[in-house]
């Protein structure tokens, strides 16, 4: 099980998440997560969805559902496209979209973004990084992501950011 703390400037509090992989197939994996808000010691969201990747092409799509603390049940949909710029594949660009549909399937919140990835493996002896830059389609927002081993920061042209520490 994979498990991380994450901390954002909206929520104010932090969040316990956990994530399982049950593979169906060699290019098919049920994945279950979910999250603990510590700041009012309920569950945040819990989610199921069905992934299925396409290794020839870089691709993977996934279709499943989510439950949030709103008592509110959501359908999601999503997909996503490498395309490496090197041979090793450690700078590519990518192409992602996801569109999530409410209980009676009317479309409530489409996302799609281009981005370009950089892994640097070995930044430092035994440290790895992973820059990321990317722009949001829909609401027209550029982001960043760093990454190094366990850490990740995310954050945005409007202010917007998050942490998070894989355990």
């Amino acid at each position: 099980m994979q498990t991380s703390l994450r901390y954002g400037g909206d929520s104010k509090a932090l969040r316990i998440h956990a994530k399982e992989k049950f593979p169906i197939d060699s290019k098919f994996h049920l994945q279950v997560h979910g999250e603990l808000d510590t700041g009012v010691g309920t569950p945040n969201c819990f989610a199921l969805i069905i992934r299925n990747f396409f290794p020839e092409i870089s691709a993977s799509t996934g279709l499943g559902f989510r439950y949030d603390k709103d008592d509110k049940l959501r359908y999601n949909m999503r997909v996503k496209k490498a395309f490496p710029i090197t041979s090793n594949g450690l700078l590519s660009f990518n192409a992602k979209g996801s569109c999530d549909f409410d209980e009676e399937f009317k479309k409530s919140n489409a996302r799609g973004a281009a981005e370009l990835t950089w892994g640097i493996i070995n930044f430092q002896k035994d440290q790895d990084v992973r820059l990321k830059v990317g722009y949001e389609v829909f609401d027209k927002v550029p982001y960043f992501q760093v990454r190094e081993n366990n850490w990740t920061l995310n954050g945005d042209i409007n202010g917007r950011w998050n942490i998070k520490f894989d355990l």
